[in-house]
C-alpha cells in the first residue's frame, strides 16, 4: 500500500515539473491602425535613390520648358547611361526614377502617340530611346527602375480635354509594357498654367482633384505593375515632404488622413512634412531634393554642388527621420553626370561609410526595466540579434520603458540608431537617449516620433554604457533594432 502511494507521489511531483518547464504563452501585441503594405515595407528598406531631370531644358536652359523647343534641340555630345547608373550604385542608391516625360511634353522614348519625342531629334539620328538605355542600366547594375511621366503637357494640343486624359493613359500603358519591372510611379504636383499647346499659345487651368480621375489611373496602372509605388502628394503610397530642401521632419509619423490634404493650402504643406499622429491611411514621406539648386543641369551651377558634408546632413534628416531619400541628379549636356557631382557623391558615401562602419552595440549586454510576460520572444537581446521580424515589447499596459546598452568598455559615441517594428503600426511618441560618467546618467538626445529608422546625432561622448528611454507611446513600444556609431 505504501509502495503504490510513495509511486503515486512520484508521478505526481514529475507531471508538476514538466508543466513548470512548458514555454509560457504570451499573446502577441496587437496592432496599432494603419498599417504599412508589404509594398511600402519594401520601399523602406531602400532607403534611398537617384531621380534624373533629362529633357530639352538641358539644352536650353530652362527649369520648365514652355512646350515649343523644337526636338533637334536634344543632342547630347557623348551620352553614356551606364556612367550615370554605375556612378549612382557606387554612391550607395539603389533605384533611378528618369524624367520620361516632364511638363514640356518632350519624350524620351520614342513614343507612337506624339512626335515631340527623341525620334525627332538630332541624338543618334531619332533612333535612340534614353529610357529603354536607362532600364536596361538599371538591369545591369542591380538598381530598380521608375518613371516620372508629367501629367501637365504644355506641348500637347488636347491638354485640358478628355482627349488628354486618354493619351496620358495610353503613355503610362506604352512605358509599363515596354519597360517594366518599375518599382515607383511619381506624379508631378504642378498642373495646368500657360503653355505652347500645339500652337495655341494660352493659358489652360484644370480641376486637379478631378482632371485627370487618379483612381482610375492608379487602377490602370497597377493591373499593369501589381508591386508599384505610386508617389504624390498624397500618396496613395508615399507622399511629398513638403519641401523640396532635403528634411522629413523631427517628428515624423507615417500616417496621415488623405482627404486632409485638400482641405486648403493653409497648413499642408507642415502636414505633409511632420504626418499626423492621428492619420487614418500609412502614408510615409519621400524626401526629394536636387543635388544642383536647379532640377536639369547648368553650367553655371557647377560650382554650386552640394557637398559631401551637406549630402550626408540631408542623408541624417531624411533616411534618419523615417523617411527615404530621392536625391535628383541631372546629367549635363554631353549626357553625362558632371565631374563636380560625381566627386561630391562618392565623397558622401564614404562619409556614410566611415560613420557607421562600427556597430558597437555589436555583441553589447542589453537589459530592460521589463519585457513582455518575460517571453524570450519579447526580450531586449531582440533589438541586437540583426534581425528584422524580432522585436523588444512591453505588457500592454505599459507604453513606457527603459534599455540600457552595455558596451564592454569606454567609447566615442556619436549616432544612436533605432527602429520600430512597424510592420504591427508606429507607436513611439517620445523617447530619450542618455550616457553613464561617472556613474550618473547624463541626458544627451532626445525627440518624439522613431518609425522605420531614426539616426539620433550626439556630441561625441565617451561611455561605457547608454540608456533609451521611451518616455510615451501609442501602445505597447516594439523596438527591433538598435545600433550605436
Amino acid at each position: 500500500m505504501k509502495r503504490s502511494f510513495l509511486i503515486l507521489l512520484i508521478l505526481f511531483a514529475f507531471t508538476q515539473t514538466k508543466a513548470s518547464d512548458k514555454p509560457k504563452v504570451v499573446a502577441s501585441p496587437q496592432p496599432v491602425y494603419p498599417l504599412p503594405t508589404d509594398r511600402q515595407l519594401a520601399w523602406h528598406e531602400m532607403e534611398q535613390y537617384a531621380f534624373i531631370h533629362f529633357t530639352t531644358n538641358t539644352f536650353t536652359g530652362k527649369e520648365w520648358g514652355f512646350g515649343d523647343e523644337s526636338p533637334e534641340v536634344f543632342n547630347p555630345s557623348a551620352m553614356d547611361v551606364n556612367q550615370w547608373v554605375k556612378v549612382i550604385k557606387e554612391s550607395g542608391l539603389k533605384a533611378v526614377v528618369l524624367t520620361c516625360k516632364h511638363h514640356d511634353g518632350f519624350c524620351l522614348w520614342p513614343s507612337k502617340y506624339t512626335e515631340h519625342s527623341v525620334k525627332n531629334s538630332k541624338w543618334k539620328n531619332g533612333q535612340g530611346n534614353v529610357v529603354k538605355e536607362v532600364a536596361e542600366a538599371c538591369r545591369k547594375y542591380g538598381l530598380k527602375f521608375g518613371v516620372y511621366l508629367s501629367p501637365w503637357d504644355r506641348n500637347n494640343k488636347d491638354y485640358g480635354t478628355p482627349a488628354y486624359i486618354e493619351y496620358y493613359r495610353n503613355q503610362l500603358k506604352e512605358l509599363f509594357s515596354l519597360y517594366s519591372p518599375i518599382f515607383e510611379m511619381w506624379f508631378d504636383g504642378a498642373n495646368g498654367g500657360d503653355g505652347y499647346y500645339g500652337g495655341a499659345r494660352e493659358k489652360r487651368s484644370i480641376n486637379g482633384a478631378t482632371y485627370y480621375d487618379w483612381p482610375k489611373t492608379t487602377s490602370m496602372v497597377r493591373g499593369l505593375e501589381p508591386n508599384i509605388i505610386f508617389f504624390s502628394d498624397a500618396g496613395p503610397d508615399i507622399r511629398w515632404c513638403g519641401n523640396e530642401r532635403g528634411y522629413a521632419g523631427e517628428t515624423n509619423w507615417g500616417n496621415i488622413t488623405k482627404d486632409s490634404i485638400y482641405a486648403g493650402k493653409d497648413g499642408i504643406q507642415q502636414l505633409l512634412n511632420s504626418g499626423s499622429a492621428d492619420g487614418t491611411s500609412y502614408v510615409p514621406a519621400e524626401v526629394d531634393v536636387s543635388i544642383r539648386p536647379g532640377w536639369f543641369y547648368h553650367a553655371t551651377e557647377d560650382s554650386k554642388v552640394k557637398t559631401p558634408e551637406k549630402l550626408f546632413e540631408i542623408y541624417l534628416s531624411s533616411v534618419g527621420r523615417g523617411s527615404n531619400l530621392i536625391l535628383n541628379i541631372p546629367p549635363d549636356r554631353r549626357g553625362l553626370l558632371h565631374e563636380n557631382d560625381v566627386k561630391s557623391l562618392l565623397g558622401w558615401k564614404k562619409l556614410i561609410d566611415d560613420a557607421f562602419q562600427n556597430n558597437l552595440a555589436k555583441g553589447a549586454k542589453i537589459k530592460a526595466d521589463s519585457y513582455r510576460g518575460e517571453s524570450g520572444k519579447y526580450a531586449p537581446s531582440n533589438t541586437l540579434d540583426g534581425k528584422k521580424e524580432t522585436y523588444w515589447a512591453t505588457d500592454d499596459n505599459k507604453v513606457n520603458g527603459e534599455l540600457t546598452i552595455d558596451l564592454k568598455g569606454k567609447h566615442v559615441v556619436k549616432y544612436v540608431l533605432m527602429q520600430e517594428f512597424i510592420k504591427l503600426g508606429q507607436r513611439v511618441k517620445g523617447f530619450e537617449i542618455s550616457v553613464l560618467k561617472e556613474n550618473q546618467w547624463v541626458k544627451v538626445g532626445k525627440g518624439t516620433t522613431i518609425g522605420y529608422k531614426k539616426i539620433v546625432k550626439l556630441e561625441p561622448t565617451e561611455t561605457t554604457q547608454i540608456k533609451i528611454s521611451i518616455i510615451d507611446s501609442k501602445a505597447a513600444p516594439l523596438l527591433s533594432n538598435i545600433e550605436i556609431y
